[in-house]
């Protein structure tokens, strides 16, 4: 829905005590990124619709984050060997981020992802499987205007190279994970980005909003390459 000067949205608020977005890129330790990717997101929206089957190929949507804090604690995990037998438990340090906040714009089937946020198929989580979330909702009108990146998370050709950090992201993973499709992004886990965000919308307060990609496994290359580490 959108007028000469703006847009509605569904504005998704979710908060969670703590969480953990695990770095792929990263082998035998526990490293988290500075915020979700576009899959992790796009997993949760997933689980409330009922699974992949239900969710449009051309889901997208735009978002921040920002979290209050950051530690690291000790965690068992389970490891298998080279033969894929369990071995020993062994305690590994775990980053994880604290009082955290995710917002989400979706911009298209806006009642039916209403009803399906407010009453989901399946239990929603951030990340690891028991970092359990709370949510809210409620209807946003979104400006034509460009905004400031903020704590946005966006493609990276969007801002310019020294506003922010570079990540590489999983952007969508197929139904067997054995493909994953990777995107370049820029996100500031300050929240102070000042840059202009090229191809943006806004919100009052001037924050830029960007679609991401669609997560959707569907979009993910067959060919062998695309599962390839960047």
């Amino acid at each position: 829905m959108s007028s000469p000067s703006g847009r509605q949205a569904l504005q998704v608020t979710v908060t969670a005590p703590v969480v953990s977005f695990r770095n792929p890129l990263y082998s035998g330790v526990q490293v988290t990124l500075p915020c979700p990717s576009p899959a992790t997101v796009g997993g949760m929206l997933a689980a409330a619709a009922g699974g992949w089957g239900d969710v449009d190929q051309g889901l997208s949507f735009a978002m921040t984050f920002h979290a209050r804090g950051r530690g690291t604690d000790l965690e068992t995990y389970h490891p298998l060997d080279a033969s894929g037998k369990k071995a020993s438990p062994t305690p590994r340090n775990r980053d994880f981020l604290a009082g955290v906040t995710l917002r989400l714009w979706l911009f298209d089937d806006l009642e039916l992802w209403r009803r399906r946020l407010r009453r989901p198929r399946w239990p929603l989580r951030l990340g690891r499987s028991q970092d359990l979330i709370g949510l809210s909702l409620e209807q946003a009108s979104v400006s034509d205007e460009p905004g400031t990146l903020g704590s946005a998370l966006v493609p990276e050709a969007a801002v310019d190279a020294a506003a922010s950090t570079r990540l590489r992201l999983p952007t969508a993973v197929s139904v067997d994970r054995a493909r994953t499709a990777w995107g370049s992004y820029r996100f500031d886990p300050a929240g102070r980005g000042q840059s202009i965000v090229r191809g943006s919308w806004s919100t009052s307060e001037g924050q830029a909003l960007l679609r991401l990609p669609s997560p959707h496994p569907r979009t993910v290359p067959e060919r062998q390459e695309a599962s390839t580490m960047p």
